[in-house]
């Protein structure tokens, strides 16, 4: 590989959210990545800070083209330039379409277990859950279609939130699957919302499938959110763009960011977005490789070393989904017996909603060495629970 991703990367007093933990602890929970963003990422950001000047900044034309050429040449979908607005985040993006979108106590559609944020979002703007529980079968996740219709034809229900790559089970959906919720949604004039920040941390091969390049219905139907944030890990750097096609719900949208704040760029944001999308793909690449080995290497070993508990087949992101149904345990339960034993950090999947309760979320976007580290370490919770259980 040109690039090295078994570095370690010291991460401790750098005021991470993820790294400030006890000393001894080994964090693999929330979702950011222990490597070094892509070296053209680097440049940028370094020729920017040596301007020295950190005023306003605006969107020039290259911002836009970096967003419409990866998305045309990564992921065969054209994007008109209209259609892109700039935000500070994902999340922010959400929060801020179901505060302007929706009216209270109206109901926002999700399909659980998800990422956790998603609850938040709705909850904190006085809307109400409804979960679309994802159906666990042999060793697959199945969307219950009678279920979704049902809950999509309740007039108080007027937007759905899709997660697409799936956070946290790593389901890439196929094309058939999203066109059946377009058409479902389009019926029933709910708003799609469609998270799609993981879409490029996809399986070597494999590739996601944008919500509103399905069909005309989705396409007049959704808003999308996308960063290039999760895949060349700048987070921090809260660089964002929401993509709408239709004019109508484009100006509704444009209205609620600038409203809310959340539109307007900082110094480094715009810089690092289309240095990611113009110089990242090798680095890219390569990433996905290397994350791919580490799914394989986790499989592996929880095979041979920890039979108990499995793994759930994953196509995307580097967060893997541990089934520890047999275990007979809660995720809450026994996520802090592991920390505490071990100082390995996991996610309860609990925090996930409806499906998750016997489930941990691992974060595998590490060095070998790392990973090998928290491997072992989970081998030794598992077991010390197992004899504190009595089992």
């Amino acid at each position: 590989m040109k690039y090295n991703f078994d570095a370690l990367i010291d991460r401790k007093n750098t005021n991470s959210l993820k790294w400030d933990v006890k000393e001894g602890e080994l964090p693999m929970w929330v979702a950011d990545m222990d490597f070094q963003t892509a070296p053209g990422i680097t440049d940028v950001i370094l020729k920017r800070a040596a301007h020295g000047i950190f005023g306003y900044s605006i969107l020039p034309d290259e911002w836009y083209q970096a967003y419409i050429g990866w998305w045309q040449n990564r992921h065969n979908f054209i994007m008109e330039k209209d259609w892109l607005i700039f935000c500070t985040g994902v999340i922010q993006a959400i929060s801020s379409i179901v505060r302007k979108l929706t009216t209270p106590a109206e109901k926002v559609l999700i399909m659980s277990p998800v990422y956790n944020n998603f609850f938040n979002s709705i909850i904190n703007n006085g809307r109400y859950v409804v979960e679309n529980q994802l159906q666990y079968n042999n060793n697959r996740y199945e969307i219950d279609f009678d279920d979704l219709e049902e809950k999509l034809s309740d007039p108080q229900t007027t937007m759905m939130i899709l997660c697409n790559p799936h956070n946290p089970v790593g389901k890439i959906w196929d094309k058939e699957t999203l066109e059946r919720i377009g058409n479902m949604c389009y019926e029933h004039n709910v708003l799609v919302v469609s998270d799609e920040i993981h879409c490029d941390l996809t399986d070597p091969g494999l590739g996601y499938i944008p919500f509103a390049s399905v069909s005309e219905k989705c396409r007049e139907n959704s808003i999308t959110c996308i960063a290039p944030t999760k895949a060349f890990n700048i987070a921090g750097l809260q660089t964002a763009a929401v993509a709408v096609p239709n004019a109508f719900l484009r100006h509704k949208v444009w209205r609620a960011l600038n409203t809310d704040e959340v539109a307007e760029p900082n110094a480094f944001a715009v810089d690092a977005a289309i240095a990611a999308f113009t110089k990242g793909g090798e680095w890219l690449n390569e990433l996905c490789e290397y994350i791919f080995q580490n799914k394989m290497r986790v499989i592996e070993f929880i095979k041979a070393e920890i039979p108990k508990i499995g793994v759930v087949p994953s196509e995307s992101t580097y967060l893997l989904w541990l089934n520890c149904t047999d275990l007979n345990v809660n995720s809450d339960d026994i996520s802090r017996f592991i920390r505490e034993k071990t100082g390995l950090f996991l996610t309860a999947g609990s925090m996930y909603g409806s499906g998750g309760e016997k489930f941990l979320r691992m974060n595998i976007a590490c060095p070998r060495s790392t990973l090998e580290d928290g491997l072992k370490r989970l081998k030794s919770g598992i077991e010390a629970y197992a004899q504190h259980r009595g089992n």
